[in-house]
């Protein structure tokens, strides 16, 4: 028979691996009697676990949620996963890296000496590419109530602000004045009188049926099927303030694409998440040229693309963007020849590029070959 404190990990164990326990499987389990367990359900209780009896033929036990954190119970590579994972919210950009660090610390203080070291050696440092604003910080009160909305499949109803940097919308429109011809010499000037000052009354609350919260981009974006518009729709959190009471319950709906991430990625890059595989169109913006590289090459520096070998040192490139001028810019980071197959607004966009670059260089500056000692072609990537 294991000791009275093992087999107490033992117990909480398997109270916290399912929900209902029969007293005779965990007796049997445990290799103890059904009194010995009793005793034991006794002693985390003191512990401050919340260890209820149910009901039944034999009677059985459940570990039920309590008002306070008791003590918790981590193998080795439990504990060291939650190190890491806390280091890493410490740089989400998610409004927690402080309460993230203090959890951190404090996991840390309790960790054996051999698990400390093993989180020590993982210390890292996350570094972001520059960004010309700053991440929007997300109030963890909002993502509490929408994750709170979407575990319980009810309605959300919300306010959305606008895009930072715009103007939000007036309460009342300012008065105009009406315009009125210059008063004759000697006249009083005629009066000019406001015109309709009416207050524009706030937009209506979106109504929705929330799905998923997601991070893209170190962004919190909540996913969900919008009510109104009878589509599915994605909202930044920064920009969201929940309304109070939520709405009624809903049957949750099949997200496109198949999964969550699949929609999300497909909505970022502008394709139909329910499209077929392959399906053309997605990117507004979608262009054809040949390039003088090998397929490979061009391959290691394409994640959206479609790359097609035709020699050696020749391969047809399929690739989209937001806008003709981007893609023919993204093209060009390719330092070899291109050959636009089409469509005609990817040939306009490369001739309106050349005339910007032939200007910017300046009259009668002297094109000088590459020195030998830069990078192979393809090296830089065309941007993501």
């Amino acid at each position: 028979m294991p000791k009275t404190s093992a087999r107490l990990l033992s117990l909480l164990s398997l109270l916290q691996a399912r929900r209902d326990w029969p007293g005779a499987l965990l007796a049997d389990r445990l290799d103890v009697s059904p009194r010995t367990v009793r005793r034991d359900v006794d002693r985390l209780r003191e512990l401050g676990y919340p260890v209820v009896a149910t009901k039944g033929p034999d009677g059985g036990y459940r570990l039920d949620a309590g008002t306070e954190l008791p003590p918790l119970l981590f193998d080795d590579e439990q504990a060291v996963a939650l190190a890491v994972a806390l280091q890493i919210a410490t740089t989400s950009g998610a409004g927690i890296e402080e309460a993230a660090a203090r959890a951190l610390n404090t996991v840390r203080q309790v960790l054996p000496a051999r698990l400390r070291h093993r989180v020590d050696t993982l210390r890292f440092t996350a570094v972001d590419r520059p960004a010309a604003r700053p991440d929007p910080q997300v109030d963890t009160g909002v993502l509490m109530a929408i994750g709170a909305a979407v575990h319980a499949s009810e309605v959300l109803r919300f306010d959305y602000s606008p895009v930072s940097g715009t103007a939000p919308a007036p309460t009342s429109a300012p008065p105009t004045l009406t315009e009125s011809p210059p008063a004759p010499s000697g006249e009083a000037p005629a009066i000019t009188t406001p015109a309709s000052t009416a207050p524009t009354p706030p937009p209506p609350p979106r109504r929705v049926e929330p799905h998923h919260l997601v991070t893209w981009g170190r962004r919190w974006y909540l996913v969900a099927w919008d009510l109104d518009r009878a589509d599915w729709r994605t909202f930044r959190a920064d920009r969201i303030t929940p309304r109070t009471p939520t709405g009624p319950r809903f049957t949750p709906r099949e997200v496109p694409g198949g999964s969550v991430a699949a929609f999300i990625t497909a909505r970022f890059r502008g394709i139909d998440a329910g499209a077929a595989p392959g399906a053309p169109g997605g990117w507004p913006c979608r262009g054809e040229v040949l390039l003088g590289l090998p397929a490979a090459e061009v391959l290691r520096h394409t994640r959206e693309g479609v790359v097609e070998e035709l020699g050696p040192d020749r391969c047809r490139l399929v690739l989209g963007s937001w806008s003709w001028p981007g893609l023919a810019a993204a093209i060009g980071r390719f330092d070899t020849d291109i050959e636009v197959v089409g469509p005609p607004e990817l040939a306009s966009a490369f001739r309106n590029l050349a005339t910007r670059y032939a200007a910017a260089a300046g009259p009668g500056t002297p094109v000088s070959p590459a020195p030998d000692d830069q990078p192979p072609s393809g090296e830089q990537p065309p941007p993501g």
